[in-house]
């Protein structure tokens, strides 16, 4: 399983962009995916996560982007979002993606995408 992220580049205060992430492979479900970001001055911050659960999704957002971001799932695609919306020129950073994912033969395991870069420009 890989995860590949993209969708950043460089917006203006204000508005958004979409990140996507894709896991490739056969038979996989994706249990668990979270977005992190590495700021300019190198803190990691989680910040979104969407679980599976069987009474439903369950998403939580650090508290920096609660109510402009919306992390998403499309089971059908193997793909995470994470939309950003209100960008801020803070919000600049490189985010990743993340995930817990099944297989038939490997079980649940924990991947990592590379980095897409978002600049928010003031």
């Amino acid at each position: 399983v890989q995860l590949q992220a993209s969708g950043g580049g460089l917006v203006q205060a204000g508005g958004s962009l979409r990140l996507s992430c894709v896991a490739s492979g056969s038979f996989l479900r994706i249990n668990v995916m979270e977005w992190y970001r590495l700021t300019p001055g190198n803190q990691r911050e989680l910040v979104a996560s969407i679980t599976r659960r069987t009474s439903g999704d369950t998403t939580s957002y650090s508290d920096a982007v609660k109510g402009r971001f919306i992390i998403s799932r499309d089971d059908a695609k193997n793909t995470g979002y994470l939309q950003m919306n209100s960008l801020k020129p803070e919000d600049t950073a490189v985010y990743s993606c993340a995930g817990n994912i099944w297989t038939p033969s490997t079980g649940s395991k924990d991947y990592w995408g590379q980095g897409t870069q978002v600049t928010v420009s003031s």
